[in-house]
């Protein structure tokens, strides 16, 4: 093939490429009505995607602030548990140590609670003192539940705390979410194939003397199919695009109260967009569906449309 054919041939497909978006453009009704169901059905699985993403940025940032807690026995004193606190730095699989005395624990839930007037009716401080120990960030979840169980074996611990069973739900509503967002972004990506295949559907059966004509005439189906295929590429293209532009703004809705709400805990956490990996995959996807729609309502309608 001659570089005149190819500019001929890249031409025509231009050509027909621009015609078929001034048809949608003529339609201003109809194609706004197509294109808001597509970004609808596009905008659902989209939002749920960019909302598991932030919930995996949560969970992994608390996935290194498991805090074991050791409940000293009653009658352990201060000077002691100091000692056993400093003994446990040594151990290669912590982090970190910090003691908290009883009565340092007393204070702390005194300030929380507000029942100053209660606590001073006790005849004895009834809370233990507590070593706070983080283990090294590192270790996975099995290594820090065996060194859970060797510093409840201590002698001087009444009681060793770890509460992960709160993370390990936490990644299993992550992993039931994603296959849950799956599954929608399946069902609903068929939804647009339907809509868009039912939209050049109606294209055809509009065009069918058109397209007789066009056949009388020598034109083959190739011929034919291309501009109802460029149209379905344009309507899931567009369709994209909307969704990525409505996203974006409902993002811009949330992200306030999300950040404002991330401050009352004084955490560092803000709402990632992700609008580059949005604005690369939407419009794709929509393309996507729309050439794959078009394609089939093309094969089914097109062979039946002959020169009588």
């Amino acid at each position: 093939m001659t570089f005149s054919n190819i500019h001929n041939y890249l031409l025509r497909h231009l050509q027909v490429m621009l015609s078929s978006l001034g048809e949608l453009w003529r339609q201003p009704f109809a194609t706004t009505m197509t294109l808001l169901v597509i970004g609808i059905a596009l905008l659902l699985p989209a939002g749920l995607y960019v909302s598991l993403k932030n919930i995996e940025q949560i969970s992994g940032e608390w996935e290194h602030a498991n805090r074991i807690s050791l409940f000293l026995q009653s009658g352990i004193s201060d000077n002691r548990g100091q000692q056993l606190a400093e003994q446990l730095k040594t151990w290669p699989d912590i982090m970190d140590i910090s003691y908290q005395s009883s009565q340092q624990s007393l204070n702390e839930f005194r300030e929380i609670s507000g029942l100053d007037s209660l606590l001073e009716t006790l005849p004895e401080n009834p809370l233990p003192a507590v070593i706070i120990v983080e283990p090294d960030e590192n270790q996975q979840a099995e290594a820090i539940e065996a060194l859970l169980d060797r510093l409840a074996a201590l002698p001087d611990v009444e009681q060793a705390q770890l509460d992960m069973q709160w993370l390990q739900r936490l990644r299993s509503i992550n992993n039931a979410g994603q296959r849950g967002i799956s599954i929608l972004a399946t069902l609903l990506s068929l939804s647009v194939l339907l809509v868009i295949g039912n939209t050049i559907r109606l294209a055809i059966l509009n065009r069918q003397t058109e397209i007789r004509v066009i056949k009388l005439v020598g034109g083959t189906n190739t011929f034919v199919r291309r501009p109802f295929l460029y149209t379905g590429m344009w309507y899931g293209l567009l369709g994209g695009v909307l969704t990525w532009i409505t996203l974006l703004i409902s993002l811009l809705i949330i992200s306030g109260p999300i950040d404002e709400l991330a401050a009352l805990y004084d955490s560092q956490f803000s709402l990632r967009w992700y609008a580059g990996q949005m604005l690369f995959y939407l419009p794709l996807i929509g393309l996507v569906l729309g050439v794959m729609g078009a394609w089939l309502a093309v094969s089914r309608h097109l062979s039946a449309i002959e020169p009588s």
